[in-house]
């Protein structure tokens, strides 16, 4: 599982968003937003860069969760 915080997502038009340029990249993978958390969760065999590559083209700031 790939997990990124993306602490610039603040509406359910954001979820969209990110939901789409996820599946843009892996069109099979899951993508489980936490909108109050500010947590996008990615089930894919592709690599995390893509996602992070992909999120950040539509316009958000994805970082590592702290651990």
């Amino acid at each position: 599982m790939i997990e990124f915080t993306v602490k610039d997502m603040s509406c359910n038009h954001c979820v969209q968003s990110i939901t789409r340029a996820v599946k843009q990249v892996d069109a099979n993978g899951t993508c489980e937003v936490d909108l109050g958390a500010k947590r996008v969760r990615i089930g894919s065999t592709h690599a995390a860069d893509e996602f992070r590559a992909a999120i950040a083209d539509a316009g958000f700031t994805p970082e590592a969760p702290a651990r």
